[in-house]
């Protein structure tokens, strides 16, 4: 049997997501377990000998608008960093940074495609 507290609404399926009496229930516990803070078991620090896991967001979207896709990969990432901290693994979920410009580029060449011009036009 679990310690955990019986999750509210099993019973029965709302016909849409409903998400105050599950964030009511479940938000105190999680808290009180400190799954909301990094390091060792919501310490804030990580504990020696403890496995680690570390995760990295890809690079901001600058060449489109957002979708569904980014924010079922960012879900996947989260639910994975969450996971790993409440199993005690010293966790780091590292925002990522688009190092090489690449993204931007392609936007800035478009803009300039549009304007009748490359980015050899500009020397």
């Amino acid at each position: 049997m679990s310690d955990l507290p019986q999750q509210p609404g099993l019973q029965s399926l709302a016909k849409s997501f409903e998400p105050a009496a599950l964030e009511a229930h479940w938000g105190p516990e999680w808290e009180k377990r400190g799954y909301a803070v990094a390091g060792h078991r919501g310490t804030g620090q990580p504990k020696a000998g403890e496995p680690g896991f570390s995760i990295q967001l890809p690079p901001p979207n600058v060449t489109g608008t957002l979708h569904m896709g980014h924010a079922f990969n960012h879900t996947i990432m989260d639910s994975l960093t969450r996971y790993h901290r409440m199993r005690g693994f010293n966790t780091l979920w590292v925002p990522g940074t688009d190092h090489a410009g690449i993204a931007t580029q392609i936007v800035v060449e478009r803009q300039l495609q549009e304007q009748g011009q490359s980015r050899h036009d500009l020397g």
